[in-house]
């Protein structure tokens, strides 16, 4: 691989029309992806500090899925990608903070639900336009129809890789 094509790779700059990319093996296929997920997550903690939010990326994801609507602690440590004990540590903070309350699930009282405070649903609301702001610094340089087609190839490599092994 060329100095050039390493500087352009981490610069973040345009490369040049003579410069072509080497063929994508799965190493570089995977480094690439991993390097997308590290620059968003921390452009994402960027924004949010920027916005007067402290809080960091699984704390952000806590938010943004109750948002959606009431979630129990198993599916926002998946979600977070944290164990049920960090999960539960994590929603700590945000219960200190007036961002979330816990409630007895109706059906089975064992199960503790999370819903968004008043407070937690401003936030989110403040955190969507963060989103908002951070993918379109992502797509920036490329039209409505490119990043239409670019999310589609996206979802079709995911989609790919979580099938069942043959």
């Amino acid at each position: 691989m060329s100095t050039q094509y390493l500087h352009w790779q981490t610069s973040g700059g345009t490369l040049p029309p003579h410069v072509q990319l080497p063929i994508c093996t799965g190493a570089s296929l995977g480094l690439l992806v991993r390097q997308v997920r590290d620059a968003m997550r921390a452009r994402w903690e960027r924004e949010l500090a920027r916005a007067g939010h402290d809080l960091n990326f699984s704390q952000f994801l806590t938010i943004k899925k109750l948002a959606d609507g009431v979630a129990n602690v198993t599916e926002l440590a998946r979600l977070a990608e944290l164990s049920p004990g960090a999960m539960t540590r994590l929603l700590d903070k945000l219960e200190a903070r007036g961002l979330i309350v816990r409630v007895a699930d109706a059906d089975d009282r064992r199960v503790l639900n999370i819903r968004l405070t008043p407070a937690g649903q401003q936030i989110a609301r403040d955190i969507a336009q963060c989103g908002e702001r951070v993918r379109d610094a992502a797509l920036a340089g490329l039209d409505e129809a490119q990043r239409a087609q670019f999310m589609r190839l996206l979802a079709q490599v995911r989609d790919n890789l979580s099938k069942p092994d043959p």
